[in-house]
């Protein structure tokens, strides 16, 4: 047929729907009604034909039904009087001999979706429940969830539902699938199908009959199902324990999901099945799908929440390959760095270190960062790789690497002395705004050990008129003053400029009142000033304890086979740096031990006789009132310090959920460790922030509102450092 207009079009289609000769001949008509359907597929208006079309459907040509139905269902909400001529021969095809032609009418009846037809509708709906074919009672099925869809305001027959939970025991598995689905969507005001103890055992004996959509979605309802004693929960986790194994990703993903909700209250059983999906989720990872691969990584970062190293032994797996995209990349380089450790670090360095100049500039980033958050633990390595990238001269590059070094000595002051070496000429490669934010921050920290810092300074000052970055601004302002404070000589000039500027002609609110907060901190006098800008730094000497605590797997459990691991990694991605550093999720380093023997004397740590606990309380309220901030004191006397390593300690106060954040070498006096834990109640959360000192006595400061808590932490810390100090004999 020629190209024709729209309207030429349907005037044409209906002509020869019409004419009896086309109508004599079977072929010609199928494919004038293909016509149509095409015509309707390229977005041309074909509603007109809608009687004609209603007359074709009266054929036995399975294949011209089919061609009509899908007209119908298409334009049936627009012609509503119209579709009620094309029930009765629905509901006649409903009787046809022919099980394929049966389903189709009760498949397309629902797919009307028309209420003034839910009369005519119910009848053949409850008769396919009972067909003697399984496909037909497949349709029959999700035909009344279509039904109920409709009408939801309307409650369906009782009839009905124990007439879809006796087909439960269908012997088609197809059907016992679509019942739980239709089940879920008709009683989903009532909390869904109900799973006793026999529907729960019978769904599990049948799970292998299912496909892998039948699997997911069993396995899913399931988890609302509680075994009634240890023997059926014990007998169900046999039952399951082969799925766990399935070389089918989400049928894997949905029994341990399964799995790990059972055993909530089971840790070992929990981290035994952790273990045992580590060859699934492994294969996982090489699927040819892409969408499959990011999925088993963000939900092995899950699992390593619990299981530091799990993926130890197969951290090679975890390499980027040349033709992957950049998302992947990312996500390998965060499992690589939370699998690092003293056997492999150096080949996980070397594999971040090439993929450093990677084309594609994010993937550069990343792997740059990657290497910075290692560096927390190995900083020598990582300072070396990462100075010599700055010789690389790359823009992205450069900016990559201050920033990271920034965050670095923001954790490891220890590394200062080699960063402000690395700093000289990089201003020249530096150009965008986050990298020159990290730049200026490091220069006004440092800038007493950095030569060329007041000159650098001097450029950024005299390119101020057409610099559009308020962050650069602020933080230019704030590495001028504290470099004024330590090498006034050479900045004063500068900073009365830089001032007046962003006093009387800057536009931006933002930067004009830091300014003048500047202003009128200067007028205060040059120790104030210092007071405020010059804090107390971080002792070199104080070394920070790397690693997270292993998270008890109920934690995350709930988020396990759903999209939220996909959002947190997004998250997780997303470049949030800004002109000052911020302090950041440490680097897992190989799991601690937390067996009692563990806890084992170290002959190396020689801590002092006494030890002393000064805590301060914190309650978070809603509204938060004066006398929650009123502090006391108290003095406790303590055990003497146990002679163990500090990582012994940090395994011990984990297990009463006591977190660790510093420690001083045990060598060094004071001696002291910095100690976090926080309880939660209806009504308010309190946090307890602690130190222990050497010297034997305890200062408390807390508010008299929490007793409860503060007691209940110091005799669980007491009990701690009463059980590690007994180990010595």
């Amino acid at each position: 047929m020629p190209y024709l207009g729209s309207e030429d079009m349907v005037r044409e289609l209906r002509r020869a729907l019409s004419n009896p000769n086309v109508q004599s001949d079977h072929l010609r008509y199928r494919n004038t009604i293909l016509k149509v359907v095409r015509a309707m597929s390229q977005g041309v208006d074909v509603s007109g034909l809608f009687s004609e079309m209603v007359k074709a459907c009266a054929t036995v040509d399975v294949v011209q039904k089919k061609l009509v139905y899908v007209f119908l269902c298409s334009y049936a909400s627009l012609n509503p009087e119209l579709s009620l001529l094309v029930i009765n021969t629905l509901r006649k095809d409903c009787q046809d001999p022919n099980p394929m032609v049966r389903s189709l009418a009760l498949r397309n009846m629902t797919n009307l979706r028309l209420p003034s037809l839910v009369e005519y509708v119910e009848q053949p709906l409850t008769a396919g429940l009972r067909d003697r074919a399984a496909c037909v009672r497949r349709v029959a099925v999700l035909g009344w969830a279509k039904l109920h869809k409709l009408q939801a305001s309307s409650d369906i027959d009782a009839a009905v539902v124990n007439e879809l939970y006796s087909l439960l025991r269908d012997p088609d598995p197809v059907v016992m699938v679509n019942c739980l689905r239709a089940l879920e969507e008709i009683l989903k005001e009532e909390g869904g199908v109900a799973i006793n103890k026999p529907i729960a055992h019978h769904l599990l004996n049948r799970l292998k009959e299912c496909d892998v959509w039948g699997q997911c979605e069993v396995l899913k309802i399931l988890e609302r199902y509680r075994p009634q004693s240890e023997d059926e929960l014990f007998d169900i986790l046999s039952l399951l324990d082969p799925s766990l194994l399935s070389p089918h990703p989400p049928v894997m993903a949905a029994t341990l999901s399964l799995f790990l909700s059972l055993c909530s209250g089971l840790p070992a059983a929990s981290l035994s099945a952790l273990e045992r999906v580590r060859g699934p989720l492994l294969a996982a990872c090489g699927s040819a799908s892409r969408e499959m691969r990011f999925t088993a990584l963000c939900h092995i970062q899950l699992l390593l929440r619990s299981l530091p190293g799990l993926m130890g032994a197969h951290y090679k797996r975890f390499f980027c390959g040349y033709a992957e995209p950049a998302y992947i990349k990312q996500r390998k380089m965060q499992l690589l760095v939370e699998l690092v450790n003293d056997e492999n670090v150096a080949l996980v360095l070397d594999e971040l270190k090439g993929y450093c100049t990677d084309v594609n500039t994010d993937t550069a980033q990343a792997a740059i960062s990657a290497i910075g958050r290692i560096g927390r633990s190995y900083s020598d390595r990582c300072l070396e790789i990462l100075t010599g990238l700055l010789g690389l001269k790359q823009e992205h590059i450069t900016s990559a690497v201050v920033q990271t070094v920034r965050d670095l000595v923001w954790v490891c002051p220890q590394c200062s002395e080699a960063v402000c070496l690395a700093l000289e000429g990089c201003e020249e490669t530096v150009q965008d705004s986050q990298g020159r934010q990290a730049l200026l921050w490091l220069l006004g920290v440092y800038g007493e050990r950095v030569s060329s810092a007041p000159y650098v300074l001097e450029v950024f000052i005299d390119g101020l008129r057409s610099e559009v970055s308020p962050g650069v601004k602020m933080e230019l302002l704030t590495a001028t003053m504290r470099l004024f404070l330590c090498r006034p000589a050479e900045t004063q000039d500068m900073l009365g400029r830089l001032l007046h500027y962003c006093i009387e002609e800057e536009t931006d609110m933002c930067v004009r009142d830091q300014a003048l907060f500047y202003y009128r901190l200067l007028h205060c006098g040059i120790e104030e000033t210092r007071k405020v800008l010059q804090g107390r730094r971080s002792d070199p000497s104080l070394g920070v304890l790397i690693g997270r605590p292993a998270e008890p797997v109920n934690q995350w459990a709930r988020s396990f086979n759903t999209l939220e691991p996909l959002k947190q990694s997004a998250a997780e991605t997303e470049s949030t740096s800004g002109g000052s550093p911020e302090p950041v999720t440490s680097v897992p380093r190989p799991n601690t031990d937390l067996s009692l023997s563990s806890l084992s004397p170290s002959p190396v740590d020689k801590p002092p006789n006494g030890v002393a606990l000064c805590f301060l309380l914190l309650g978070a309220l809603e509204k938060a009132e004066e006398e929650d901030y009123v502090c006391m004191e108290e003095h406790v006397h303590c055990p003497a310090p146990p002679r163990c390593s500090p990582q012994s300690l940090q395994a011990a106060l984990q297990l009463v959920n006591v977190q660790t954040l510093a420690f001083t070498p045990p060598q060094t006096l004071p001696w002291r460790v910095y100690l976090y834990t926080h309880t939660r109640n209806t009504h308010r959360s309190t946090l307890i922030l602690g130190e222990l000192l050497y010297t034997g006595e305890e200062r408390v400061k807390k508010q008299p509102r929490d007793d409860t808590a503060l007691k209940g932490f110091l005799s669980i810390l007491a009990t701690v450092l009463h059980t590690l100090s007994s180990e010595r004999a």
